[in-house]
């Protein structure tokens, strides 16, 4: 019991700050999308994820293809949106085979793309709607 209890702690501990994140999730065509609304987002940015997130055609510029998995990383301190176009950091990859992968994938991509000190977060997740 005390192993048990020791552990859920230590988990707590180790989870990132941005655990406790919102998400919205939506279905759009045949995609279901997850939206983690990060806290750093300015109003233009959420709007734009939204916009994404719920309709197929801005969903098809960022993911043009509707096979596989997919996933939209960014850097907290870059942002995702700067003066109308999307940051350089800001990285969306797609027709990767699962969510971990495309998620790890656009993660990794965006951390070695970004210019500030903190790891890059998710904030879109596409998938096939089941």
């Amino acid at each position: 019991m005390r192993t048990a209890l020791f552990a859920a702690g230590l988990a707590l501990l180790i989870t990132p700050a941005f655990a406790d994140v919102a998400v919205e999730k939506s279905v759009n065509g045949e995609s279901s999308v997850t939206l983690h609304v990060q806290p750093f987002l300015d109003a233009t940015e959420l709007a734009t994820l939204r916009l994404v997130a719920t309709n197929k055609d801005a969903l098809a510029l960022f993911v043009p293809s509707s096979k596989g998995y997919a996933a939209l990383a960014a850097a907290p301190k870059e942002g995702f949106i700067k003066e109308g176009v999307p940051v350089a950091s800001a990285v969306a990859l797609s027709d990767l085979p699962d969510a971990a992968a495309a998620s790890e994938a656009a993660l990794k991509t965006c951390n070695a793309a970004r210019k500030s000190d903190e790891d890059c977060v998710l904030l879109l997740e596409v998938g096939p709607n089941k």
